[in-house]
């Protein structure tokens, strides 16, 4: 499937994500210890990504040069 034609709602696990969207798994680990990346929802063991949430996460990261810093 292509980001792009994926609904808002679906909930995806993190090796879905890495396949949909080429963010890693392991970074997906880490940003959740760490708290700075995309929101996710705790279901029993399993963690899951709202496409949604993914979407907005990733336009919030972009930047126009190295120079940019984020608060």
């Amino acid at each position: 499937m292509q980001q792009n034609t994926l609904p808002d709602d679906l909930l995806l696990s993190r090796p879905q994500v890495e396949l949909n969207f080429g963010i890693s798994r392991r970074f997906l680990e880490i940003a959740a210890v760490r708290g700075n990346g995309p929101s996710y929802h705790k279901i029993g063991s399993s963690v899951r990504y709202r496409v949604a949430d993914l979407r907005e996460w990733i336009e919030a990261q972009r930047v126009n040069s190295t120079s940019d810093v984020r608060a």
